[in-house]
């Protein structure tokens, strides 16, 4: 699945040099759960944008089922997100105007899908994540939850290859939390996915089957025998 090696992104800020990442060597094998962790400015969102191809690196490869991401022309590199990367945001990121059904059909516009597929996949997706009767529902209208919900709808609904996810539970109570997990975690088991979540909780990191910590840019990696 993902092929990382040497990947280094450098910010300049101010006549200062930056190393949001300094030399990642990281493999993420197909429908593996990586959990990654570290304090404040130590790469994890960096990160998080080379492997959605959010961002290129400096130098290194970022190599998604054989092909390098850093290295694609924007046009296909957008193509490859929009077909095979979902997104699930801290910040929910809905349009407020728009309602959860019409919310989720966003992520199928740009795949050409005609707007009957698109209601009709949307209404399933939206489903799949417990809120079947808010379809017609603007975000101000539904709880941080239910937003988050409708996020992740839109972040499957396309049936991508990757699910990635920054911060997903950190605007939410520890009942709320919980709750978003336990759909994440079932969405990754049921359509294959790999999951690669950044989170500041260490109750949800101490779960995952495999955890990287992140600190100035370096990466360590370790299996969680207890998950």
């Amino acid at each position: 699945m993902y092929e990382l090696t040497g990947v280094t992104k450098r910010y300049t800020r101010g006549k200062e040099a930056v190393h949001a990442l300094d030399g990642v060597d990281l493999t993420i094998g197909d429908g593996d759960r990586l959990v990654i962790q570290g304090p404040t400015g130590g790469g994890k969102s960096t990160l998080l944008q080379m492997l959605g191809g959010l961002d290129r690196p400096t130098s290194g490869e970022v190599v998604l089922d054989g092909v390098d991401l850093a290295k694609l022309p924007e046009a296909r590199l957008t193509r490859v997100r929009s077909e095979n990367i979902g997104f699930v945001f801290q910040s929910f990121n809905l349009i407020p105007t728009l309602t959860a059904q019409e919310n989720v059909e966003t992520a199928l516009v740009p795949l050409g899908i005609k707007a009957a597929e698109r209601r009709e996949r949307a209404a399933q997706a939206l489903m799949s994540v417990g809120l079947g009767e808010r379809l017609g529902h603007l975000p101000g209208e539904m709880s941080g939850g239910q937003q988050q919900r409708v996020a992740i709808a839109r972040a499957v609904v396309k049936r991508p290859k990757v699910l990635l996810a920054d911060e997903p539970t950190g605007n939410l109570d520890e009942s709320t939390r919980d709750e978003i997990m336990d759909v994440l975690e079932r969405l990754w088991k049921e359509q294959g996915l790999t999951f690669v979540m950044v989170t500041h909780d260490s109750t949800l990191a101490r779960k995952a089957p495999r955890l990287a910590t992140l600190r100035k840019g370096r990466i360590t990696v370790k299996e969680n025998a207890g998950a």
